[in-house]
Formats: C-alpha cells, sequence, structure tokens
C-alpha cells in the first residue's frame, strides 16, 4: 500500500514538474502583461485606454503560444517547441477565451506527434532530402493538427472550462472556497504546489482577471501567510536551531517569496499542517470578504510581487489584510503544537531538511546519475558547442579503442549541443557545457570532462561492458578499418602543412590558420573571428603540445567545405598555461575531417613523448602531412 501511494506521489511530482516546466519559463511574460494590465485597464493605477490594448494580445496569443512551445520542446527540444506553437495557434484561433489549458493540451501533444513521427521514418529519408522531409513534414503535421485543434480539442476544452468555471463560481458564491486550503497547504509541503498553482489556478485566476480585473486564485497558494505564522511561532516558542534559525527563514519567506524554506518546520512536526490549513483558510476567507485578489501570478510569491500584481482601489488593503490574518491565524495554531511539543532536539531541523530533499527528489529525473548497463549500451555521442573539433577528437578516440578491442555494434558519433540526437544513451561534454548538455538530452547519462581525449571515458566503457559480460566481436579487417577511416581527398592539401612558424601569440596564431582556411576557400572570412571567439569560451588546446582551434556554432554557415591545415611553431605558442608546438586549424562539415581526427587522437594518447618531440621539431611539411593522413 505504501508502494502503491508513494508510487502515486511520484507521478504527481513529475506531472506538477512537468506543468511548472511549460510555465515558469514564461513568468516574465505573465508579469508583463499583469503590469501593463495593472497600470492601464480602467480600474488601474494609471487609465489609459490606447495603451490598456497592448496587454490583449498577450494573453489572448503571446502567453499561450509561450506555454505550448514550452511543452512541446520539453518533449522534443526546439523541433517539438514549433510543433507546439502551430498546434496551439490552431486552438487560440478557435477560442474566445485565453487558452492557457488548450496551450498544455497541444503543446506536449505536438513535440510527442512530431518525435514519433521521426523516429518512425529517420532511417528511411534518402541521403541529402533531410532538410526538405524534416520541413515538410513538420509543416504538414502541424497544419492537420492546428485544425484539429481548431475543430475539436478547442470547443471541447471551452466547453469543459465552462463547467470548471461554473462549478468555481458555485463554490466561490456557498463562500466555501476556504475549503480549498485542505489541499492546497498539504500539497504544498509535498511539493505539488507547481502542480495546482500553474496548472489549474492561474490559468482559471488569468481568465477571471480578464473579465473583473482581479482573481483571488492567484493568492490561494501565493499567500505567505500561513508559513510566515509557523515560522514565528517558533521563533517565539521553539527551541535550539529551529529557534534560531526561523528568523532568517521568514526574511527569505516574505521577502524573497522562496517558500519551501518553511516545509522542513513543518516535517518536523507535521501536525502543524494543521496550522497552515487554518493560516489559509482564515486568509481566503479575508480575501473574499473584503474583496481581494491580484491582476496577475505573484511569482514568487512575496510580499513585494503580491503588491506589484495589486490592482488599483480596495483590493490592497484586502491582500494585506488576508497575510496578515492568515499569518496571526496560523501562528496562534503553530504557537500551541510548539508548546506542546516534548520532541524537538537540536537535530529535528537538520533530519528534517534531509528528509525534504529526498521528498523533494523522489521520482525526479536525474540524467547526470543515470546509469546505462553495458548490455544496453549501443550509442554514445560526444558533444561540444559546434560538433567539428573537440568533440570530433574524443569520439574518434573512443570509437578507435572501441574497435581495437572488437566492440564494433557500439556507435560514437559527435553533434554540437543543441543536436544531440534522442536516441543517445551515453552523452560525453566538457564540464563547462554541462548545464546545455543535460536540457539538450535529459534522457541520456551524462559524464563531464575536462579534456576531451586526456580522461576516462574509455575505462568507464570497457567496464561497463566487461561487467555486464559483453562480448567483443571479431575486430573490423584493415579492408574495414580503411572504408572508413580513409582521408578524404583535399581535406589536408600539403601546401595546408607549414614547419618552423617563428613564435607568436595564441590570438595570432590562431588568425593565422584561420586565415589559411580561408585562403585555400573551405571557409568566409567571418569563420576567424568565429575560432576566436571560440577560444575565449573554451580553449582548444587538447593536451601533449596540440591545440586545435576551430569556429564556434554561431558561425557554422561561413564553412564552404570541410578543410584542415596545421601549423608547426617549433618553440611552441602559448595557450594559456601550455604550450602548443602543433595549432591545427580545422573547419568540418560532414563527416570528411574524421579520418585526420582520428591520427590526432592517436598522436594524443599513443605517442611517446620521443615522437612528438620529433613531429615538432621537423623540418619536412611532407612527414607531417603523412602524419596527418595515413590510414589507419
Amino acid at each position: 500500500m505504501s508502494q502503491q501511494g508513494g508510487g502515486a506521489q511520484e507521478a504527481m511530482q513529475k506531472f506538477g514538474r512537468f506543468l511548472s516546466g511549460m510555465v515558469m519559463p514564461n513568468i516574465g511574460a505573465f508579469i508583463a502583461w499583469g503590469f501593463l494590465t495593472a497600470l492601464f485597464i480602467p480600474t488601474g493605477w494609471m487609465p489609459n485606454e490606447y495603451l490598456a490594448q497592448v496587454g490583449g494580445p498577450m494573453s489572448k496569443w503571446l502567453i499561450p503560444l509561450l506555454i505550448g512551445y514550452s511543452g512541446g520542446a520539453a518533449i522534443y527540444g526546439h523541433r517539438g517547441g514549433v510543433m507546439a506553437a502551430i498546434a496551439t495557434s490552431g486552438i487560440i484561433a478557435g477560442s474566445d477565451i485565453p487558452m492557457f489549458l488548450g496551450a498544455m493540451i497541444m503543446g506536449p501533444l505536438g513535440g510527442y506527434i512530431i518525435k514519433k513521427f521521426d523516429d518512425a521514418i529517420r532511417d528511411s529519408i534518402p541521403g541529402g532530402f533531410e532538410m526538405l522531409v524534416n520541413n515538410f513534414s513538420l509543416g504538414i503535421l502541424g497544419g492537420i493538427l492546428a485544425m484539429i485543434a481548431y475543430a475539436v480539442v478547442g470547443p471541447v476544452v471551452g466547453g469543459a472550462n465552462d463547467i470548471l468555471r461554473s462549478g468555481v463560481e458555485g463554490i466561490v458564491a456557498m463562500g466555501l472556497l476556504p475549503l480549498a486550503s485542505i489541499i492546497i497547504e498539504p500539497a504544498k509541503v509535498l511539493f505539488l504546489n507547481n502542480a495546482l498553482n500553474h496548472g489549474v489556478l492561474s490559468p482559471l485566476g488569468i481568465q477571471q482577471a480578464q473579465e473583473y480585473g482581479k482573481s483571488m486564485f492567484f493568492l490561494l497558494e501565493a499567500n505567505p501567510g500561513p508559513g510566515f505564522g509557523i515560522l514565528l511561532a517558533y521563533w517565539l516558542f521553539g527551541k535550539g536551531m529551529a529557534k534560531s534559525s526561523s528568523p532568517g527563514a521568514m526574511i527569505i519567506h516574505v521577502l524573497g517569496g522562496i517558500h519551501e524554506i518553511y516545509f522542513p518546520y513543518i516535517l518536523m512536526k507535521p501536525t502543524l499542517i494543521v496550522a497552515a490549513i487554518a493560516g489559509g483558510m482564515s486568509g481566503v476567507f479575508t480575501l473574499g470578504l473584503l474583496g481581494g485578489g491580484l491582476i496577475a501570478p505573484s511569482s514568487p510569491g512575496s510580499i513585494f510581487a503580491i503588491i506589484a500584481m495589486t490592482p488599483n482601489g480596495s483590493a490592497l488593503f484586502a491582500n494585506l489584510s488576508a497575510f496578515a490574518v492568515a499569518t496571526a491565524v496560523s501562528c496562534a495554531v503553530a504557537s500551541v503544537f510548539i508548546k506542546m511539543s516534548k520532541d524537538v532536539d537540536e537535530d529535528s531541523l537538520e533530519s528534517a531538511r534531509e528528509s525534504m530533499a529526498d521528498m523533494k527528489n523522489r521520482g525526479k529525473d536525474l540524467p547526470a546519475e543515470k546509469k546505462v548497463a553495458g548490455k544496453d549500451l549501443k550509442v554514445i555521442v560526444y558533444a561540444c558547442d559546434a560538433g567539428m573539433g573537440s568533440s570530433a577528437l574524443g569520439a574518434a578516440a573512443l570509437r578507435k579503442k572501441l574497435k581495437k578491442d572488437g566492440y564494433t555494434d557500439i556507435s560514437v558519433t559527435n553533434c554540437a549541443i543543441g543536436a544531440i540526437p534522442s536516441e543517445a544513451q551515453l552523452v560525453i561534454s566538457h564540464e563547462k557545457l554541462a548545464e546545455r548538455a543535460l536540457a539538450d538530452s535529459p534522457q541520456a547519462e551524462h559524464i563531464w570532462v575536462r579534456d576531451f581525449t586526456q580522461n576516462n571515458v574509455y575505462e568507464i566503457v570497457t567496464t561497463r561492458l566487461k561487467e555486464a559480460a559483453v562480448e567483443a566481436g571479431t575486430p573490423a579487417s584493415d579492408a574495414e578499418a580503411e572504408a572508413t577511416d580513409t582521408v578524404s581527398a583535399g581535406v589536408l592539401l600539403k601546401e595546408n602543412v607549414r614547419v618552423g612558424l617563428p613564435t607568436v601569440s595564441r590570438e595570432d596564431a590562431i588568425t593565422a590558420a584561420g586565415r589559411m582556411l580561408v585562403a585555400s576557400g573551405y571557409v568566409d572570412e567571418g569563420y576567424v573571428q568565429g575560432m576566436l571567439n571560440r577560444e575565449q569560451d573554451l580553449s582548444t588546446y587538447i593536451g601533449k603540445g596540440i591545440a586545435i582551434p576551430h569556429g564556434e556554432n554561431a558561425v557554422k554557415d561561413t564553412i564552404k567545405k570541410t578543410g584542415i591545415v596545421v601549423c608547426q611553431y617549433p618553440e611552441g605558442v602559448q595557450f594559456g598555461d601550455e604550450t602548443a608546438h602543433l595549432v591545427i586549424g580545422i573547419a568540418g562539415v560532414g563527416n570528411d575531417h574524421l579520418a585526420i581526427l582520428a591520427n590526432i587522437a592517436t598522436m594524443v594518447g599513443d605517442y611517446t613523448d620521443e615522437q612528438l618531440e620529433e613531429l615538432f621539431k621537423t623540418k619536412s611539411a611532407d612527414e607531417l602531412y603523412e602524419v596527418f593522413t595515413k590510414a589507419d
């Protein structure tokens, strides 16, 4: 029974996080709309009929489209977001009310449909037709889904909204709305507040605010009074750490709007949930009695945000009164329980915080902690900003090692962050790019490195394969190796191997390599600045005296064709604290340059210091050319 309850709680927490993921990134748009409305509507602080018209399109079109896009993007990245926005536009066009709930339906649905379509046809698209198929499939499916949303989903959601609205208005008319706190306050402590607040209360509140100029729904969950009262009671009657820490928590809670700060104080003594419910109910009752409400969501739920979102007139007094009454009632009830308590010791608060952390993380996807079993590991992806240099080098190194060991059925590829394929199981990226990599591929396990070539990724992968008793196949034959690792003609020209160059600054060395790429027709002039920008963000020094400067992702459209240039500096060029003797400029399109990168990976991983020193000092450009272009 407890396992079933835990599973239901986990499912609700995931649902709440997903709803929050659609709304929270767009809170700024809500605030902009609320700010304009609070100022310029007839009952606002500065009534202005002309400027009041600015807010209309925001609630009708902008905010639903942002919500829909965010929902689709959460399912399938930018492509899913675009599909979701197209579908959401259909449901907006078919309704006279702001379609926030409709956007929460069509957004994820649009992302899911285009993802499934892409998965179904990915292996059937002829080479060179990918862009054509991707664009037309998105347009055609999006148009169909928009029509379905307009003709079918919109009316259904509108009807459901009318029923829900009538029910809520009936509850308000009967004076029963304060009873909602019986659900809302415990849900907050269980971290389901986002599901209730952003999934139900805010959409209802926005619709009500459109009609009446304000809504109580925005304050049902956001009122900081219940939590403030509990913290105040701990300060007055608590013991030890709970008493001494409560003043700081009060400041964070009321002024910063971080309600989570008081949850551990309830978990430390669960009976205090009664105080939170009593405070919430009294606050809602006061709002209804005095006619309080906000013009838009208060996020975060601080007293400052509440004041900012309060319309002109008596609502300010009502809202502040609701806060004061909720605080007083919650404090009074909590004080009774705290004074009666005999089992709160110095360690209770810390234990409660640990319990809260466990509860908050339960059921949460933590991509960095996922472990792909060796027997299931089939797709490994290296990702960097541009997807042509560092990641390609790391992928080449790992691919060579796995192939040598006979693991020929494991795909090791590279790409730019933002284009990580959905089937990726293990993603390796630089630690500075960790957040972007996680956002792009939450389904995968992630390994972060400081160096794409000098790391323990190979050991991690092979250990898993051996633990899972995955048998290596027959090592690739020489013919297979030649077919996959032969250097494409024209990628590295002999005249683009320069030896014996005098020492210069890092910027000058990178610029010189970039200009060689331009002169050979590989890139446009703008690529050179992209190489310099890339170096500022993340060093392209890869170890053992070798650097591979290349352009950032923003200048990939300046690449005409794949090309590599090699510049040897016998006395070295300073790349930060390191010295590079080989500066290898790269401009990559497709996979033409991967064979050369594989050779570079071999140099970094397998060459002795003496062998590298010979390459750093050689006066023969032909010798360097042969090293870089030899077949594996």
